[in-house]
């Protein structure tokens, strides 16, 4: 039932960019890089089945996600939606002035950022659960800084980033039908300017 999908899609329509800067919608594209039901989203993000169906059909409608199959639930016929990519990037040919499609980017970024975090910290709960029931949970974390002059450097030193992460996670990425399969982690990277707490400004 699982389709393939693609790594990336460069967002080049405007209505495709303005449903992916709608927070809630974002969020609900994010977690469809396996095919879920309207009920199953509600559940993991806490909101009402009705208002999941209404951003699945506004986001099924910009081809963002699509309907992958059916489930029979016990009296009921469950609808799975899949996104077309595992994440979205924006265009600068969106037909947009260069300074709009740059204010796009920046919320649409800090939008994905607040659901991460949020999203690792609901994780890190549920792990802390097993933990304390006595079940040995391994995990790490990293944070370091780096001083970055100018958009160029910013926009060099993600895609640098990036390129060396996912080639550290191929590398460990286990075929599905090993003899052994190993236990899935979760990798989430993210890059933002440090604020200065004194004067609420940006270092």
């Amino acid at each position: 039932m699982t389709e393939d999908i693609l790594e990336s899609l460069r967002i080049e329509a405007p209505e495709q960019a303005m449903a992916l800067l709608n927070p809630l919608r974002a969020d609900i594209a994010a977690r469809l890089a396996a095919p879920a039901s309207a009920a199953e989203v509600a559940r993991a993000i806490g909101e009402a089945p009705q208002r999941i169906n209404y951003h699945l059909k506004a986001l099924e409608k910009a081809g963002l996600v699509r309907r992958v199959g059916t489930r029979q639930v016990r009296n009921l016929v469950e609808v799975l939606y899949q996104a077309v990519a595992k994440t979205f990037i924006l265009s600068d040919q969106l037909g947009m002035k260069p300074e709009t499609v740059r204010r796009l980017k920046d919320q649409g970024s800090l939008s994905h950022l607040v659901q991460t975090a949020e999203r690792i910290k609901q994780d890190a709960l549920l792990l802390m659960e097993h933990s304390d029931e006595g079940q040995d949970i391994p995990s790490a974390s990293l944070q370091f800084q780096v001083s970055l002059r100018d958009a160029e450097e910013r926009h060099a030193f993600v895609e640098e980033y990036a390129a060396l992460v996912r080639q550290l996670t191929a590398k460990y990425r286990k075929p599905a039908n090993e003899a052994e399969p190993a236990d899935p982690y979760q990798v989430v990277l993210a890059v933002y300017p440090q604020i200065d707490q004194s004067s609420g400004g940006n270092d």
